[in-house]
This record gives structure tokens, C-alpha cells and sequence, in this order.
């Protein structure tokens, strides 16, 4: 049946008439499986209200009824997906979210989850292992749900995917996928060239929105060829995935989008842990849309982010071109808790900015992002704190003296101006215990960490003890310093007022051996700067032996809390910075002791009769003295920004 639509029709009524006018048919008088609408002699305004009011109308009645199509609207003469792609547009979201599952129970009770809060939903049907039998499940969730707006994926394994069928097998599903409720799928490039044209045409006369993709794992290359080749196909919607090798693949994925901007159905996104910046700044950069996991560890694509992540912490849908980009940049920074801490920061202070983990190694690649993108900030982390001095056009004394930076300030004139907040971080809470002067301090490491522990002790006249693997790098900071060096072997015939951990030993996912043992630990304080997780080795030691301590939080949350001020000029909201990282880590902490226990073997956990503690508990109980910290390291009420630093460029890299 075709459903006449002329111009007197659209010059007489408006788009609310219109609807009023449709709405008082009979479903079963005027919707076929297939609803075409001549629009050829309307002008393009009417005719697209026309089309959207029709879809909008019969979306839930086509659901309900034995159709074999969600919709279709198909202009006689015109190019089928302009129409199919704007309406598509209308209704979804930046961020689509990712659901998997091994079986359709799993994905669909997901779904439920996921759409109360993000309606645009990307359905694996590649995860399931016979997913044709499963596709009238999803019937009823669509029927349920008609605000969710979902793309069916059945990718082979061949191109990246999880299906292990043929390419007939996958159009069969993909071509059902109409009938169910789906809006769209996702063919992959080479199924769409691998296909017969009258196939693939079947598939466009379900009236399905068609998303032509193309996955590049190996790195980012011939961006503007794979568009050339899926543009030839005219869908609705042209997706083109890389893997980010180095932070300057983000840069060409980014450019890559600015270029196309007239596309508005285009889909950019780097894959891997450096691409974070395309899933954060793409939409921004003119992408249509970013993918997300529905949870941590559900992740779909390498670096994937979780959608409430997306959301609520970086702010993608209040990203526009006048929000500041800020970031932590070195390496490992997978684990960092820099950006939920800043970004928080950032929206208590309503700061249009937001700040990303930049895991890199390269200083020139983190350099030509700052130059390019712009980012107005980094917070430099191991192992550039002393390999960018070189490119600062100034720094702060302090980072002069100890020949490491942590923070950079890109003033308005794009030169590079350096500051060190770790110095305040560390003496600080010891000076809340302790008078430094005399106090006799360890100090583990001679990085950028160290340097600064080392530096600022010195400074207040405390006698340093410098503790290193490598003797030579100990030996030289300090020379530097005026410090002494010590042995491993001399420790535990030695005692310190305090020990100062300043090595990543005991950082999440660093498997390095402990560098103290128990016999070690001949002081009356321990000071851990690794802040993840809530309890590393060295705590857990100084706990077991009574030994007061204090954890890296309080000193990452200060050096945190100066970088703020001094990219901002406002006073840092020191007690929210310091809860919402300590929330972070207990939830870590809470997670790896349920995923310990499942671990465990089933004969084991049968055998035991006692109930195992709850992880909140014990990461309570764990974690008091933090709680204390946190009533200690409240903001000035009165801060001010730092002063304009006035050392001139530093001459040579310091070295490592």
C-alpha cells in the first residue's frame, strides 16, 4: 500500500494536524509491512516533517502487530537513508551502550538495566551462541521499552567479532532483526563487499537503519580510503574504528572528523588505552555518537569506558568547543584516579574543562597534543617528571632545585610554564606529626617522586637517608641534595623518625617485589605516596606492626588540590576531591575481595561453614585512619593561586 502525501497536504496542515490526521486511521487500514510515502514533489521541511510524524505514530503500533519491519519510510525517487538517517538522528543519544552476554537472559536483563539510563543501546548478538533462535526474545523488551533506541551487531569473527557463522548466516540475522524492534545494524565493511547487491538490498527493504563499519586493529591508517569505500554503500550511518598506537593517532582520528564535519552520520573512535581522547572528544570533533561498556569489566572494544563513567565523570554531553582539556600523562596510568578527582573538582566548581588519562611514554607526542587539541594542563606523572623541564619555558624555584615538574600550565601565549606540588603533598601531612627539622627520613626511589621527598625534607632541614636499587642513581640526588645514601642490609640496624615510600612499588598492577621486609621497618612512621590501592603492601606491613602510617591519599589529594588552583585561580573543593577518590578506592578495594572469593575453588568454599566477611567491612575497618586524614587536609578558606613562577628555562634535561 503507498499512503499518498501531496503538497496541499502539507501547505493546509500543520505538523500537529498532521499527526492528528494520521493518528484517527486504523493501524491494520493504512500501516503494511511496508509504508511508503511519496514525498518526491514536497519541499524538503514538509516532506521531512511528514516522514517523522509517520514514524514517530506508528513506532509502537508496528511493535504490537505481526509486521515484518519496525519501519519504513522510502521517498520514491530520493536517496532512502536521508530521511531513515535524520529520524534515526532525532532519536539517539552520544553515548550508545554496549551490552553483552553469553546468553539472551544475560543481554536482555542488561538492556533492562542499561536503558533506564541511556536508551541507545548496541545489542552483541555475536556473544550469543546461536543468536537467530533468540531474536523473538527481544520482541517484548522493545515493546516495553519504545523510548530504547538499538543497534543489532552480529559481527564475524573474521573481522573482529564473536559469530562464528557465514556471511549468509549473519544476513539472515541481521535481516530479522527488523521484525523484532531493532532500529539499526551494524554490518561490517567487508560483509557489505563480500555481498551480492540484491542481498544487501534485502536487507535495505526492511526498512532497517543500515551502519556500515570498519575495524582497524592493527593501528590507524587510510582513514579517508575505508570512508571512500563504505560511503559507496549510501547508508545511514558510516562508522570507521582504529586502534590508537600512540596519542597522536587520536590527533589523526580527530582531524580526520573535523575534515568531514558536513557528515553528520559519520562514527570516529580510537581503540585501545591511549585512544581515551576520540571516546571523550570525538562527539565534540564531529562524531555522531561514542560507544560504551554498560559496567566496568564489560567492555566490548579495547579502552572502552564505562557509559555512567562517560556521563557523570567526564561530562560528554556538556563538552562543547569551549571546554578546556586537561590530563594526567605518563605511564602506567591505567589505574589512575587523577580524572574522576579532577573532574569532579572541575563540576563542584562549575569549570567548563574536563581531564583525561594520557598514558604515553613519548614526551614529543604528549607535546604535540598539547599544542594541537589544545590542553591547557597536565599533571605529569613517572616517567616524564624530569624529562620535560627541557620544554618549559619557566618553572617555579622549587622545580628548578629538584629538577622535576608534576604540573604544567599552558598560558595563553602556548608556552609551557612549570610548577611541583608533590613537594607540599609530602611535607605537609608530616608536618602535621611531626617537626621536620632533624628528623631523621628514609627515602625509597630517586625518581621524580623522590626527588621532590628528597628536596622538600632537605628544605626543612631534615637529615635524608636515600635508599635506591640503583646505587649510581641514589649516589647522584644525593650529591644533589645534600643527602646520604644508605644500604639495604644496614636498615635494620637503623632507625628513622620516619620511612617514605617513593617508588610505584605496590601500585596497582605493578608486580615489582617489596623492597622492606618486616625486620626493616625500624621507625615510627610510614608514609606510603602510592594511593592504589587504599592498602598496598607497605601499610599492610606498618598496620601489622603497630607502626603509624599514613596513606598516599592525603598526599594525592594535596598535590592535586594545588594543580587545581593553579590551572583554575579558584580555591580547590579539597574535602569533595578527597571523598570521591577515597569512595573510588573502596570500591576497588570491595570488587577485587568479591572477585577473590569467586575465585576461590567450589570444594573450598563448600567446606567452609562460616560466612565470609562482607568486603565493605573489612575495607572499613582498614581504612580508619584515612577516614582521619580526611578531617586533617581540609582546604585554606582563604587560598590563593600561586605565584607566576619566574626561573628562567631550564638549560638541559635533567636526567632519569
Amino acid at each position: 500500500m503507498v499512503f499518498p502525501a501531496c503538497r496541499a497536504l502539507a501547505e493546509q496542515a500543520s505538523f500537529s494536524s498532521i499527526e492528528t490526521f494520521l493518528a484517527g486511521r486504523n493501524f491494520s487500514l493504512i500501516y503494511p509491512s511496508i509504508l511508503v510515502v511519496n514525498i518526491n514533489h514536497l519541499p524538503d521541511n514538509a516532506a521531512w516533517r511528514i516522514t517523522s510524524a509517520i514514524a514517530d505514530i506508528y513506532w509502537k503500533g508496528c511493535i504490537l502487530t505481526d509486521c515484518s519491519v519496525r519501519y519504513a519510510i522510502a521517498p520514491m525517487s530520493l536517496n532512502i537513508p536521508s530521511h531513515a538517517s535524520q529520524f534515526l538522528r532525532s532519536r539517539i543519544a552520544n553515548v550508545c551502550v554496549a551490552i553483552a552476554g553469553a546468553t539472551s537472559a544475560e543481554i536482555l536483563e542488561k538492556a533492562t538495566v542499561a536503558v533506564k539510563e541511556t536508551p541507545f543501546l548496541e545489542i552483541r548478538l555475536d556473544y550469543l551462541e546461536k543468536p537467530l533462535l533468540a531474536l523473538p526474545k527481544f520482541k517484548q523488551f522493545f515493546a516495553d521499552n519504545t523510548a530504547a533506541t538499538a543497534i543489532a551487531t552480529c559481527r564475524r569473527s573474521a573481522n573482529g567479532g564473536k559469530f562464528a557463522g557465514s556471511l549468509a548466516a549473519e544476513l539472515e540475522i541481521l535481516t530479522k532483526c527488523a521484525a523484532v524492534g531493532f532500529h539499526m545494524v551494524d554490518l561490517e565493511l567487508e560483509s557489505a563487499e563480500a555481498l551480492k547487491k540484491a542481498d544487501l538490498q534485502k536487507l535495505r527493504d526492511t526498512g532497517i537503519g543500515l551502519l556500515i563499519s570498519h575495524h582497524d586493529f592493527t593501528g590507524t591508517h587510510d582513514l579517508d580510503g575505508f570512508f571512500t569505500r563504505i560511503e559507496a554503500f549510501h547508508p545511514d550511518f558510516i562508522k570507521v574504528v582504529t586502534t590508537a598506537k600512540s596519542l597522536i593517532d587520536n590527533l589523526t582520528l580527530i582531524h580526520f572528523l573535523e575534515r568531514m564535519n558536513d557528515n553528520s552520520n559519520l562514527i570516529g573512535i580510537c581503540m585501545g588505552d591511549a585512544g581515551i581522547i576520540s571516546r571523550v572528544l570525538g562527539v565534540r570533533a564531529g562524531s555522531a555518537f561514542t560507544f560504551a561498556a554498560a559496567t566496568v569489566g564489560e567492555e566490548t572494544g579495547p579502552g572502552q569506558i564505562a557509559a555512567r563513567t562517560l556521563l557523570e565523570t567526564y561530562r560528554i554531553d556538556q563538552v562543547d568547543a569551549a571546554t578546556k582539556v586537561y590530563g594526567v600523562a605518563g605511564n602506567p596510568i591505567r589505574s589512575s584516579l587523577s580524572p574522576i578527582m579532577m573532574n569532579t573538582a572541575f563540576r563542584r566548581e562549575t569549570v567548563n574543562a574536563v581531564y583525561l588519562a594520557l598514558q604515553t611514554t613519548r614526551l614529543s607526542d604528549l607535546l604535540k597534543l598539547v599544542h594541537d587539541i589544545p590542553i591547557q594542563g597536565i599533571s605529569v606523572t613517572m616517567p616524564l617528571k624530569q624529562e620535560i623541564m627541557a620544554h618549559l619555558e619557566r618553572t617555579d624555584p622549587l622545580s628548578a632545585r629538584i629538577g622535576a615538574c608534576n604540573t604544567v600550565l599552558r598560558a595563553q601565549d602556548g608556552k609551557l610554564y612549570g610548577f611541583n606540588t608533590d613537594v607540599a603533598g609530602i611535607t605537609g601531612p608530616l608536618e602535621k606529626r611531626m617537626p621536620l627539622a632533624g628528623a631523621k627520613v628514609l627515602v625509597l626511589g630517586a625518581g621524580g617522586a623522590a626527588r621532590a621527598a628528597v628536596f622538600g625534607l632537605r628544605e626543612k632541614d631534615a637529615n635524608v637517608f636515600i635508599l635506591n636499587r640503583t646505587a649510581e642513581t641514589a649516589h647522584k640526588l644525593a650529591r644533589q641534595s645534600g643527602s646520604k645514601t644508605i644500604r639495604l642490609d644496614a636498615l635494620a640496624k637503623t632507625s628513622f623518625d620516619a620511612i617514605i615510600n617513593a617508588t610505584p612499588v605496590g601500585m596497582a598492577g605493578n608486580k615489582s617485589a617489596p623492597l622492606l621486609e618486616a625486620r626493616d621497618l625500624n621507625t615510627k612512621l610510614v608514609f606510603d605516596l602510592v594511593y592504589n590501592p587504599l592498602e598496598t603492601p607497605l601499610i599492610h606491613l606498618a598496620r601489622q606492626l603497630s607502626i603509624p602510617f599514613i596513606t598516599g591519599i592525603e598526599m594525592f589529594v594535596h598535590q592535586g588540590a594545588r594543580q587545581f588552583e593553579i590551572w583554575t585561580g579558584k580555591p580547590a573543593p579539597e574535602e569533595e576531591m578527597f571523598r570521591v577518590v577515597l569512595h573510588a578506592l573502596r570500591q576497588q578495594a570491595e570488587a577485587a575481595a568479591a572477585e577473590a572469593e569467586e575465585s576461590k575453588p567450589e570444594a573450598k568454599s563448600k567446606s567452609s561453614a562460616k560466612p565470609v566477611a562482607k568486603p565493605a567491612s573489612k575495607t572499613k575497618a582498614e581504612t580508619k585512619p584515612s577516614a582521619k586524614l580526611k578531617s586533617e587536609a581540609k582546604p585554606k578558606a582563604a587560598a590563593k593561586p600561586p605565584a607566576k613562577p619566574v626561573v628562567k628555562k631550564t638549560a638541559a634535561k635533567a636526567k632519569k
